[in-house]
């Protein structure tokens, strides 16, 4: 699955001021992507706000991705919920024809156990068409998905490929990098150690900030595969900054804030998200000057 190492980004959903889509930002925005580096895109995940987009929306939206893409790069669609029945249902009912692996977060809010959550991925990679990236992302879902169950439907399922793991929590990237199968993908799901964990073994990054300087971070990420690790952490102590503005409030209003000074969209997100503030702005148009 080597199209799936390097730099995947969590592409935003840009809206214009009313909170409509505005899909020209999102056509600018994947073009600007794939021009400057970006290994592979990622549709409707948490910097997407998917959880207020509508299906319509979202059907929109992966449609006008497809066309623009043209098949240069591989794209992943999040599917993932609390209700399996239901996140099999859209897997289902959905058109994969472009797609080219389904990344699905671990069950959120009704707090699984371990087997729980065995048994969610295991329903999900039994009807699954196309090859499956697990998501853990304690902070948001309040459950850690531990890396004993993403080790063990790593072996039991040959079309679970990958995990994105957002633990923020190196000794756990270590566990799963020590402890996996051979072929199996550890991508990390944190732009702040995603470096490290590529210099570890790591296959690459998902990541928030890379969607908006595609070259700088993408080349980092690159360079920590080739194992150039003197070099890679010069690109790093670069973005520090940037990386830590743009979660400093909320993601992906810190994210849309760096789009809005790069001119290529608003930073408008829907509620109950609100846009980053005035500070955090001004803050950020700055080392947006710095780095261009």
């Amino acid at each position: 699955m080597s199209e799936f190492q390097g730099t995947g980004v969590a592409l935003i959903t840009p809206f214009l001021e009313d909170l409509s889509i505005d899909y020209n930002a999102l056509e600018a925005i994947v073009n600007y992507n794939i021009d400057n580096g970006t290994d592979y895109l990622v549709i409707s995940g948490t910097t997407g706000e998917s959880a207020t987009i509508t299906s319509e929306e979202k059907r929109k939206i992966i449609q006008t991705i497809a066309r623009v893409n043209q098949g240069r790069l591989p794209l992943v669609l999040g599917i993932g919920g609390n209700n399996t029945a239901q996140v099999i249902e859209e897997i289902q009912s959905s058109d994969l024809s472009q797609i080219d692996a389904i990344l699905s977060v671990s069950p959120y809010y009704s707090k699984p156990t371990q087997e729980g959550v065995y048994q969610h991925f295991k329903a999900i990679a039994n009807v699954s068409p196309r090859p499956i990236i697990l998501y853990n992302v304690p902070g948001r879902t309040s459950s850690n998905m531990l890396p004993t169950t993403t080790l063990r439907l790593a072996r039991d399922f040959e079309n679970i490929i990958a995990v994105k793991e957002a633990s923020n929590d190196i000794n756990q990237y270590l566990q799963l990098l020590r402890n996996k199968p051979n072929e199996f993908l550890i991508i990390s799901g944190d732009d702040d150690l995603a470096l490290g964990v590529v210099l570890a073994g790591g296959s690459g990054v998902i990541s928030v900030i890379g969607q908006a300087l595609p070259s700088k971070f993408s080349q980092m990420i690159r360079l920590g595969l080739e194992g150039k690790a003197k070099d890679a952490y010069a690109i790093h102590f670069e973005l520090m900054d940037m990386v830590n503005y743009i979660f400093e409030e909320n993601n992906p209003a810190g994210i849309k804030a760096v789009f809005e000074a790069l001119e290529l969209s608003t930073s408008a997100v829907r509620l109950p998200l609100v846009k980053a503030s005035n500070t955090l702005k001004a803050k950020i148009k700055k080392e947006v000057q710095q780095l261009s």
